[in-house]
């Protein structure tokens, strides 16, 4: 991983105040110790003409999988062998940014005692990346340097392999920048636009990376055409991050067109006042999606399966609509909970004759579960292993057959907008899996056609256009067809046991 920075000049004022600016001496090569390996800074030319700095960093493919556990890119779980063998060590990223903030510290502020004047002066610069990886190309490196004052920006897609053309350019960029610019401007537009084109930080985005971005962006970034991408780029698209950070850009932008102080525009609230709405929590936007699909369904009669600590079943109490409610868990402990939080004890008869909690495991069939308008499966199925999937299946839509059956699940699509998620973390620790809408819709299609289902699906939560909803829900509605031959099960069922029942007594007798 490699960048040089050039200068010229002359006698009266030489190219080697680069030294000056950069706080690293020509004559010396130095080497500074980084979490992820080592940084060396050394100067292939140092004359009063012209000066070149160099600043290579050597990567520990295994020191970088040990300070991350195993997560982030090139760390994946999934993926045990790409956390040695990778592109870090060779392409231009986070990595490479976080080690210009640790050896060109002094040089990011903008501060030098002895060449102070310099400082403020633009310098002839040209600055190279050998290999810089774009998500994006060459056109948006050229987008995202060319509003910043380069006179020239030369970025080149690097083929996959120059023996055979044919197989087309590889996602990495070799770029050359060329202009007069502060040397401090230049090392903040770099410090944040190699991860922006990376689009893959190393390490987790904190809030705190939300001010590490505007101070580096300060003067540039409030007015850049591309500003939207780069602070979601580099905030690893963390929704609220971004939102954050977009507003203060806003008030920078707008303080500098009026030639204010941020301070003097940022004051039409009192901070002691808190007049922000309360965002709904998202359990909450779960039930009420829950409720207006069974409302919508003519429902009266509902299973919860999997009912839990009862959140779902109390929501149901509420609407004298839903005659009888049935909670099942398979956890006692989980049950006992639901009781105390419906207070069953202290019930009014009337009331407590609606709701029945029973224990039951989701993947047998159950002959207490039939006959039932809906049944609800609400973040149960991604608790359930894979292979135990067809068995729960069956149980609800092959034996149970209600008429109408709501199955949600986290879309883990949605999972980048989580702030506080590290990246390939599922929600929960008893997770088995998350589906992305794809293969939820897939499962959900087959399951329908092979029990005479018709779905459809909802979106619970805001419905991001990149990445969807937080929560999808699916809506099974048995067809006609299936449901008269349902009805007729059901009464020749009830016959059968009637039959039996009779028979049984007249033996007695």
């Amino acid at each position: 991983m490699f960048l040089t920075i050039s200068t010229t000049g002359n006698p009266e004022r030489p190219a080697t105040d680069l030294g000056f600016l950069l706080h690293k001496h020509p004559e010396k090569a130095q080497t500074f110790s980084t979490s992820h390996g080592s940084a060396h800074v050394f100067y292939p030319e140092a004359s009063a003409e012209r000066c070149t700095a160099g600043l290579l960093l050597e990567v520990d493919p295994v020191a970088l999988v040990r300070r991350g556990k195993g997560k982030g890119r090139g760390g994946a779980p999934d993926a045990a062998l790409a956390q040695y063998v990778n592109d870090r060590p060779y392409a231009a990223s986070s990595l490479l940014s976080v080690a210009m903030s640790t050896v060109f510290k002094t040089a990011l502020n903008g501060v030098c005692r002895a060449l102070p004047e310099r400082v403020q002066a633009p310098l002839s610069l040209r600055i190279e990346v050998p290999a810089l990886p774009a998500r994006g190309g060459a056109e948006l490196v050229r987008k995202l340097f060319g509003p910043l004052g380069w006179a020239s920006v030369d970025a080149v897609a690097v083929p996959l392999d120059e023996q055979f053309p044919e197989w087309g350019d590889s996602r990495y960029v070799r770029l050359v920048l060329e202009g007069e610019l502060r040397l401090a401007d230049a090392l903040r537009q770099l410090y944040v636009l190699l991860p922006v084109l990376d689009d893959a930080k190393h390490y987790w985005v904190a809030p705190d990376e939300v001010d590490k971005l505007l101070r580096a962006g300060e003067g540039w970034l409030a007015g850049h055409p591309e500003q939207k991408l780069i602070t979601s780029r580099y905030l690893s698209r963390r929704w609220g991050l971004t939102r954050q950070a977009m507003q203060r850009l806003e008030l920078v932008r707008l303080a500098e067109s009026d030639d204010l102080d941020v301070e003097s525009i940022d004051n039409a609230v009192d901070e002691t006042t808190d007049t922000e709405e309360k965002p709904v929590p998202l359990a909450e936007q779960r039930r009420t999606a829950i409720l207006d699909a069974l409302r919508t369904a003519g429902a009266s009669r509902i299973l919860d399966l999997g009912c839990g600590q009862g959140q779902l079943v109390q929501a149901l109490l509420k609407d004298v609509g839903f005659t009888e409610i049935v909670g099942v868990d398979v956890s006692m402990r989980a049950l006992t909970i639901a009781s105390r939080r419906l207070k069953l004890d202290r019930m009014g008869e009337r009331q407590a004759g609606r709701v029945t909690l029973q224990q039951g495991s989701l993947t047998y069939t159950d002959k207490r579960l039939k006959g039932y308008d809906a049944a609800v499966l609400s973040e149960v199925i991604e608790h359930l292993d894979l292979p135990r999937l067809p068995a729960l299946e069956y149980a609800v839509f092959g034996s149970a057959r209600p008429r109408t059956v709501l199955v949600t699940t986290p879309n883990v699509e949605y999972n980048v907008r989580w702030e506080t998620l590290p990246a390939g973390h599922v929600r929960h620790g008893d997770h088995r899996f998350e589906w992305t809408r794809a293969e939820f819709r897939d499962w959900a299609h087959e399951v329908a056609q092979r029990h005479g289902y018709g779905v459809d699906f909802v979106p619970v939560g805001p419905d991001d256009p990149e990445v969807g909803p937080p929560t999808q829900m699916a809506v099974f509605t048995m067809t006609a067809a299936d449901e008269s031959r349902n009805e007729n099960e059901s009464k020749n069922e009830s016959w059968h046991e009637t039959a039996n029942e009779t028979e049984k007594g007249a033996k007695v007798a």
